[in-house]
């Protein structure tokens, strides 16, 4: 059975039942000892999963779970997110706390009382985010399990990135035969972003498996349809057909539906094709919207903007060759060959615009890229892209 009844959410049990198992139960000389890495296109359904089906499976299996959102509160210094996290778990267990207060060299225990603070844990702290989570894993007798939704979040600052080498540390110590053990799962909607965590020899989850995170397809759509409540019948394989148009978003459908929910004359007649014409126009202004504020840059943001769209994982800011391409960009956008001009101040300043606009995403080592895949494709359509290659 593919999904279970509960309100208006849709539940994938077997599949979540299917990677608890591979996350616990580490094969021999499997990679996944170094944290799984899940990627999926944002709004597809990831963080509803991680929350209403992974999460109770992992603590189904026996495993303590703690779940961090990155995105949640993207003005947040994600290693103060992570941080705070292990701190939640900590807060209301004593024993344990007792046991952080004598690693630290305490006596008695006052729980953020002048005895001990639990701001004493994290990083360049008393007590590190190892020592917290072993004296967590001991106490409970649990493997630990540390789901960090849209991760690649982590490498925007420094604090982010050394929390994930804190992580390293503690997944080191944990996953000794001294404790129960203590797994990573990363997720992300980015792959190429995500994937910055784990490929190089200088990340903290070097090696680390990546793994496509499958999309809601047909049951998910049978689901849709057996209970959208609308005045008319929706085709299966129709509404397959507009859910991939949509990228496989459930929002889109959602979105379709509610303009038939609300409407206080509704008419059945030729319900399903008006249904489809309003998914289609529901795509038509998700798209619209992101190409509005490509259309309201100045001409220098937009030149860095397509350059580093049509550059894609290859996009070096301030390399001569770079440069250049800003020129010919401006020069195809139909700039005076006055105006035409890129040094690297301006471009440092337009990709700071960029990052205000939430268009472009940076990680503290200084690489950038487009924030949303789906943005690139639009320009790509658009025919920004052409000639800059």
């Amino acid at each position: 059975m593919a999904s279970r009844d509960r309100g208006n959410v849709f539940f994938r049990p077997e599949l979540a039942r299917s990677l608890a198992d591979k996350i616990l139960n580490v094969a021999v000389g499997s990679a996944a000892a170094s944290g799984v890495f899940l990627a999926a296109p944002r709004r597809t359904g990831k963080s509803t999963f991680l929350r209403e089906d992974l999460r109770p499976a992992l603590e189904s299996a026996g495993a303590l779970v703690l779940y961090v959102d990155l995105w949640a509160n993207p003005a947040a210094n994600p290693g103060e997110v992570i941080v705070a996290a292990v701190r939640a778990a900590l807060a209301d267990r004593a024993s344990v706390v007792q046991r952080l207060a004598k690693r630290a060299g305490l006596g008695r225990v006052t729980v953020g009382g002048a005895q001990f603070d639990l701001d004493r844990v994290g990083l360049r702290r008393d007590v590190s985010l190892a020592d917290a989570l072993a004296a967590l894993s001991d106490d409970t007798g649990q493997i630990i399990v540390l789901i960090i939704d849209e991760a690649q979040h982590a490498i925007t600052t420094q604090e982010g990135s050394e929390a994930l080498f804190a992580l390293k540390a503690a997944r080191d110590e944990l996953n000794g035969s001294a404790h129960h053990g203590l797994r990573l799962v990363c997720t992300g909607s980015n792959r190429e972003k995500l994937a910055m965590l784990r490929n190089g020899k200088d990340q903290a989850f070097f090696g680390a498996p990546m793994v496509s995170f499958p999309p809601l397809g047909a049951d998910f759509v049978s689901w849709f349809c057996a209970h959208v409540d609308l005045p008319f019948r929706l085709d299966t394989n129709e509404v397959m057909h507009l859910f991939q148009l949509a990228g496989h978003r459930p929002e889109v459908m959602y979105a379709a539906a509610d303009v038939f929910r609300f409407d206080l004359s509704p008419d059945p007649v030729d319900g399903a094709s008006r249904f489809a014409a309003e998914v289609r126009a529901q795509i038509e202004v998700m798209n619209s919207e992101l190409m509005n504020v490509v259309h309201s840059l100045t001409p220098i943001q937009a030149a860095v903007l397509r350059v580093m769209a049509a550059a894609g994982a290859d996009y070096a800011p301030f390399e001569a060759k770079t440069l250049e391409q800003y020129r010919r960009a401006l020069r195809l956008a139909g700039v005076p060959e006055s105006d035409v001009r890129a040094d690297v101040p301006g471009v440092q300043a337009a990709l700071t615009a960029l990052q205000e606009k939430k268009l472009v995403w940076r990680a503290a080592r200084g690489i950038y890229s487009v924030e949303e895949p789906a943005l690139v494709e639009e320009m790509q359509k658009a025919g920004m892209l052409a000639g800059l290659k």
